[in-house]
């Protein structure tokens, strides 16, 4: 039987990512953040929160932008350090080595070793306790060409992002299905987690149609695309 705790945060993993700003004089900073997240696709809008004594919280309290800049394997060193030091005493972009880009509709820094930079402009600040939250809407994002596949599509898992869980860094693991694999039908006629198909009858399907449908290659990809998040 599981224990009942007290209240608190027990969301866990959660996506570490470095959060850069400018302050209205010029100066850069560094924030690493885990209490960070997608609030809507369309207009797409993230948030994320800071405690007020944050550097970070009065960059951004003062211009309303920033970016936030994925955090990889590689880059887990600096991601813990620019969550434990300030840039009250520090250049973090110096202290960690990590290169310096402009971003392009915000007037911010982004880290260049960084696979994916978020550019984001604040809609609402919204004070909750220990924590306040910057909602903001994306107006650019960045994506390092390295970690395309064939198809154009970003693949994460090349970039080998890493999350935040109860005080560790983390590394992902392999691949458990894909959106929509529960409802896909396996080979022999049961749901296949990879084509979302029934295999083909012997001699049913011509050469360049799909087994979706003759004659509707397509349909199986408009079935995916109505399936939305809720």
């Amino acid at each position: 039987m599981k224990e009942t705790w007290k209240p608190g945060n027990m969301l866990y993993p959660l996506p570490a990512v470095l959060v850069t700003s400018r302050n209205a004089a010029g100066q850069d900073d560094i924030c690493t953040v885990a209490w960070a997240g997608t609030v809507c696709t369309n207009p797409p809008m993230v948030s994320i929160s800071l405690r007020p004594s944050r550097l970070t919280y009065g960059y951004i309290s003062e211009t309303g932008v920033f970016v936030i800049n994925l955090a990889t394997e590689a880059l887990a060193r600096a991601a813990d350090f620019c969550g434990v030091r300030s840039g009250r005493d520090l250049d973090k972009f110096v202290a960690c080595r990590l290169t310096k880009e402009e971003a392009e509709e915000v007037s911010c820094p982004m880290v260049a070793e960084s696979p994916v930079n978020i550019e984001c402009r604040v809609t609402e600040k919204r004070p909750l306790g220990s924590h306040t939250m910057f909602v903001a809407e994306v107006v650019s994002v960045h994506a390092d060409p390295r970690y395309l596949d064939g198809d154009g599509k970003f693949r994460f898992e090349r970039a080998r992002p890493v999350v935040y869980s109860h005080g560790s860094y983390r590394g992902l693991g392999e691949e458990l299905g894909t959106f929509g694999f529960s409802v896909r039908k396996k080979a022999g006629g049961k749901i296949s987690p990879k084509t979302g198909q029934k295999p083909p009858k012997p001699g049913t399907v011509k050469p360049g149609l799909s087994s979706n449908k003759q004659g509707n290659p397509r349909r199986g990809e408009r079935k995916r695309r109505d399936m939305t998040e809720s």
